[in-house]
């Protein structure tokens, strides 16, 4: 019965996520090539046209595993299958092996070499797996033959005992090469088995992709220390807010460096990290018992492998621990420097505080002149009135007599307004504020 709800849109490529690159089955002897190819700007769709081209050739079909990012092809003794992940692609090749089969026989030997170097990208991993039962090997005449070399090889037991896996993890003409011997895996167990060896190789080369990238960032840290070395030594003699200032806008040009840095580093380290775990899962997956007078696997990635990753995640907490040292101490001389801004600012307030009171002095000074002006053409005013009345209506009255009685009325008038006005105009200002 078909479920009769709404469902999420990615409810279903989200349930087959967990059927995400299932292994390969492997009857018998196989020959498997790996590829995996950095994107470096190729799209999916390139690599899927590119993928439909060898269908196109070999007459074969491709099958969907998990929609637009894993698919699978056969063409009689030929598969393919092809994995999309996030900086890489992987292409495995497996074609059955025949007994009459040259030991030199690879599975991109069944390829097209022009689409072969048509591939997107660039390759980053490219590996040659032998798959051969028991049956077709002398085990210990293998061992043998690989102490005389003189060389570093992984021999190691995997599956609790059920294969051997041999390899020296180095690049001949350009591919590294394991030698896997199925003593009683299963089929879909020996599928497995390869797939967690791709994968180690794989996740190996990404997670070292960080090296390079720490060792240049580990040498401009160290351009960086020391200049801020020097500017903690010239911040104890600065005495001035300019060179407070200057040494501020240089600590703030060493934090956007080593800002900028971090930005451009941090997924790569995080990738790195991420990838290591991914290594150290699928060995531990493989069930490893050692063999004597060889490394397995485990030992040989936690002696070659763990040092470089270590040392890309130094760097990347020195960088973090670089840039929160850089933030305390530019806090610190921003704090002396906003200290000093801050006397600045009272002194300059204390200078306003005197320029007020002295122009407050002023002020009154000035009303004190204004009052006696006022009053003395007030004055004035009255005894022209009080002349013209003498000479009309009150012949007996006295201008100077009327003008110096009146000189105390219009001053005690005038400096009452203007108090008035004083106390209205603050008032005004109060309730403003």
């Amino acid at each position: 019965m078909t479920l009769p709800l709404a469902e999420h849109p990615q409810r279903h490529r989200l349930n087959d996520e967990v059927h995400a690159r299932p292994p390969m089955l492997l009857e018998g002897g196989e020959w498997i090539s790996y590829l995996a190819v950095l994107h470096e700007g190729a799209e999916a769709a390139e690599e899927e046209a590119h993928l439909h081209r060898l269908c196109e050739i070999l007459g074969a079909k491709m099958c969907p595993l998990v929609q637009g990012d894993h698919w699978v092809m056969e063409a009689g003794p030929l598969r393919l299958k092809w994995e999309r992940h996030n900086e890489f692609s992987g292409y495995t090749f497996y074609l059955h092996r025949q007994p009459e089969d040259d030991p030199e026989t690879s599975a991109i030997d069944a390829l097209p070499p022009d689409w072969l170097a048509g591939i997107p990208g660039s390759v980053i991993v490219a590996t040659h797996v032998e798959f051969c039962p028991a049956s077709a090997v002398d085990r210990d005449e293998k061992l043998a033959a690989l102490t005389l070399t003189g060389e570093t090889w992984v021999a190691t037991q995997v599956a609790d005992g059920a294969a051997w896996v041999i390899s020296d993890f180095r690049l001949h003409h350009g591919w590294s090469r394991f030698l896997v011997i199925d003593d009683h895996l299963r089929h879909r167990q020996a599928g497995r088995t390869v797939q967690r060896l791709l994968e180690i190789e794989t996740y190996r080369m990404m997670a070292l992709l960080a090296f390079p990238v720490a060792k240049e960032v580990s040498k401009r840290l160290s351009r960086v220390e020391a200049d801020l070395a020097s500017l903690m030594d010239d911040m104890t003699e600065a005495h001035t807010p300019e060179d407070e200032r200057r040494l501020l806008s240089t600590l703030t040009q060493l934090a956007a460096k080593v800002e900028r840095s971090v930005t451009r580093t941090a997924f790569r380290f995080g990738a790195a990290e991420a990838y290591y775990a991914l290594v150290q899962q699928r060995i531990g997956e493989l069930r490893e018992q050692r063999l004597n007078g060889f490394p397995p696997i485990a030992e040989f990635m936690e002696r070659r492998l763990a040092p470089a990753v270590n040392t890309c995640l130094s760097v990347s907490r020195r960088q973090n621990e670089l840039s929160t040292r850089i933030a305390r101490k530019s806090a610190l001389l921003r704090t002396r420097v906003d200290i000093e801004l801050e006397r600045q600012n009272q002194e300059l307030l204390a200078q306003m505080n005197r320029r007020a009171s002295l122009q407050l002095r002023l002020q009154e000074t000035v009303e004190g002149l204004s009052v006696v002006a006022i009053t003395y053409y007030a004055s004035q005013l009255v005894s022209y009135l009080a002349k013209g009345l003498s000479k009309t209506l009150l012949p007996q009255l006295s201008p100077e007599i009327a003008s110096a009685v009146s000189i105390p009325l219009i001053a005690a008038v005038v400096a009452f307004g203007i108090r008035r006005m004083r106390r209205a105009l603050a008032a005004e200002e109060g309730h403003g504020a």
